[in-house]
């Protein structure tokens, strides 16, 4: 429309409505590459949040920035200015006051100098001793006045924010009642909110008659106590981080000038909150340095924000189980490190989101894990890599794309039924129309012209990969390629060898089956053993449950047995050196395979010579092979065997 003006200028309403999506993608593949790389599955999802998407703006990035401000509010000045501020004002006092008597001949004057220098040494105890004393001079009268409101004011400034102007003036005995009623009302209020009773129309009530106090309009009893117990927590940790006698020296002061009936109702009212709010940290103090005098609220507030830290550092570790990033709190995130900060940290939760949403990832009570899609996804890298590797045969033999499970072509075709899944022999269904309807254009197609093509079921076979889990896998750098390994063997079978049959097998001190996903995040068996029996004993069960398949067994391993199965209560036993009870009873399960036709076919990692005997000895004794790759070349080996060994004898 005519006359309209527009202005232009940057985004400010939070994320920019037009920035692309995350590449979730390509963050799945950065864990997946890790995890092919032997990395823990859980730290490599980990590692994402940590380092964050493109590799800034992580946790780690917020955490260093939050480290930094917890050590400069360490370093803001003395928590015992308060009391050094009194003792002070304290000296000007006296010395006002000796001006003014020094003037004057009579017996009182000499009996009031007589009380200022008897006075005890502590700050507080002479300011209680001084609450009765007739001052002579005004200026001395002001400033000690000033000691009492000053420190009675911080305190409660520092509980309640609206007191800012009532506290100055609560030596006025009406303001005191008045301070005394509402903490009075708000000790009830918290009493009867402690034993669960329905608040609501009484939160309403007291707000109605003290909300001028609490500028913070909490909604509800849990937001008062909430402010009101970080405030209260963050005074008792002053108190804590103080020396005994400062402590001393500051509750004292205190005392003196909330008088006994504030102080009693302020105490009670800590006592609630603490009761109320326990997860807050009430018992820790700080060791605050620094030049500059902190006043009461500036000591609290610098604990205050040092406990915000904490906290803050606490939910932005995410180690501990079950952490989320939803528990980050967002605007304590803007508080304590800025709006930029804060920025991060839902961009970080939009990619978990996403990474949710997508079905990359889920989480369970241990945190996140890659989902069955993302695993397929890695599996499938995993094979690329391995057949990238492959120089025997023509490339197209592993083409995925075309894996299909109805078998291999005969050549032959028949008329299709209803439920017939096998693929359209199309030459032969054009035939059969043209026969039908003759040569016309264009040609009309009926049911009874479609043929398919015949398949004859292929050979399948039933295969057990036996991977070693000991610790020296991993600090021999075997451990990446191993996982690499089994993931292809997976994935292939999966889509190119659908009716084979395969069970993955690690081993340590025992053995165990892995499923894909718990084969993507195993971590080494940090016990001491390699229990190459109990393997194959799992595997001869698994190819006993598919006796139409041919059987092979490939075996992954580092070390020579040196843990079995104690016959009599099945517990795993381990010796080094291996004893002979070990290598007998790995050899009757090798036998037992042997026996009922399976090829067992061994990869040795490292140069051990014992384990070159033992495993040069299995291959000879089961009529297998015995291979010694680089564990870069572990996948090629292992694959292209699998390809041999599954056109065996049946």
């Amino acid at each position: 429309m005519a006359g309209n003006r527009f202005r232009y200028g940057q985004w400010r309403g939070g994320p920019d409505p037009l920035a692309p999506p995350y590449d979730v993608r390509e963050a799945v593949d950065a864990v997946g590459a890790e995890v092919l790389n032997g990395g823990s599955l859980r730290e490599a999802l980990r590692d994402l949040l940590r380092r964050g998407p493109q590799g800034r703006g992580g946790l780690d990035e917020l955490a260093s920035r939050a480290r930094r401000l917890r050590r400069e509010a360490l370093r803001r000045g003395d928590l015992d200015g308060t009391v050094t501020r009194s003792r002070a004002l304290l000296d000007q006092a006296l010395a006002a006051e000796r001006d003014a008597l020094r003037g004057r001949g009579d017996d009182d004057a000499r009996f009031a100098e007589a009380v200022l220098d008897n006075l005890p040494r502590s700050t507080a105890r002479a300011v209680q001793e001084l609450a009765g004393y007739e001052w002579a001079s005004e200026e001395a009268r002001r400033t000690y006045q000033q000691i009492l409101d000053g420190l009675r004011g911080d305190v409660l400034e520092q509980r309640f924010a609206g007191l800012r102007d009532a506290a100055r003036a609560a030596g006025d005995p009406a303001v005191q009642r008045q301070l005394a009623e509402m903490m009075r009302d708000l000790n009830d209020l918290l009493d009867r909110h402690a034993r669960s009773e329905d608040t609501t129309d009484a939160f309403a009530e007291f707000m109605r008659r003290h909300g001028e106090f609490f500028p913070e309009r909490p909604k509800d009893v849990d937001e008062l106590v909430d402010v009101l117990a970080r405030r209260a927590a963050a005074g008792e940790r002053l108190m804590r981080s103080l020396s005994d006698r400062q402590r001393e020296e500051l509750a004292g002061l205190m005392r003196q000038s909330l008088g006994d009936r504030l102080a009693g109702e302020l105490s009670a009212l800590d006592d609630h909150l603490r009761a109320l709010r326990p997860d807050l940290n009430w018992q820790r103090g700080e060791r605050v340095r620094g030049d500059q005098p902190l006043g009461y609220g500036e000591a609290t507030g610098a604990l205050d924000e040092i406990a915000e830290l904490d906290e803050l550092l606490d939910a932005l570790d995410q180690d501990q189980s079950g952490a989320t990033l939803d528990e980050v709190d967002v605007e304590a995130v803007a508080r304590t490190l800025g709006r930029d900060a804060a920025d991060d940290v839902r961009r970080l939760r939009e990619l978990e989101r996403e990474l949710r949403r997508q079905g990359w990832v889920s989480r369970d009570a241990d945190g996140l894990t890659l989902s069955p899609k993302a695993l397929r996804r890695l599996a499938g890298t995993a094979l690329r890599r391995v057949f990238g590797e492959l120089t025997a045969g023509p490339r197209g033999q592993h083409d995925l794309r075309s894996a299909g499970a109805a078998g291999e072509v005969s050549g032959a075709s028949r008329q299709w039924e209803y439920g017939d899944e096998q693929p359209l022999d199309v030459v032969r269904t054009l035939t059969r129309a043209v026969r039908r309807a003759g040569p016309t254009v264009p040609l009309q197609l009926a049911v009874e012209d479609f043929e398919v093509v015949e398949t004859e079921r292929r050979a399948s076979a039933a295969v057990a990969l036996c991977v070693d889990l000991s610790y020296s896998m991993i600090s021999q750098g075997r451990w990446g390629p191993m996982k690499q390994t089994a993931l292809a063997l997976s994935h292939l079978v999966a889509t190119r060898f659908p009716q084979d049959a395969l069970q993955i097998v690690g081993f340590g001190r025992e053995a165990a089956a892995l499923s894909q996903q718990e084969l993507a995040a195993v971590e080494p068996d940090l016990q001491q053993g390699t229990n190459l029996q109990h393997a194959l004993r799992l595997a001869g069960r698994h190819l006993r449950k598919h006796p139409g398949a041919e059987p092979v067994v490939l075996v992954v391993t580092d070390g020579e047995p040196t843990a079995h199965l104690d016959p009599e209560d099945g517990e795993a036993y381990f010796h080094w050196p291996p004893l002979p009870e070990t290598i007998e009873a790995t050899i009757r399960e090798v036998d037992r395979l042997t026996r009922y036709g399976a090829t067992i076919n061994l990869f040795m990692l490292g140069d051990d010579p014992g384990l070159r005997r033992f495993v040069d000895a299995v291959a000879r004794r089961s009529k297998g092979r015995m291979f010694t790759p680089d564990p870069d070349d572990l996948g090629e080996y292992v694959v292209a065997d699998y390809l041999r060994a599954r056109h065996g004898r049946r």
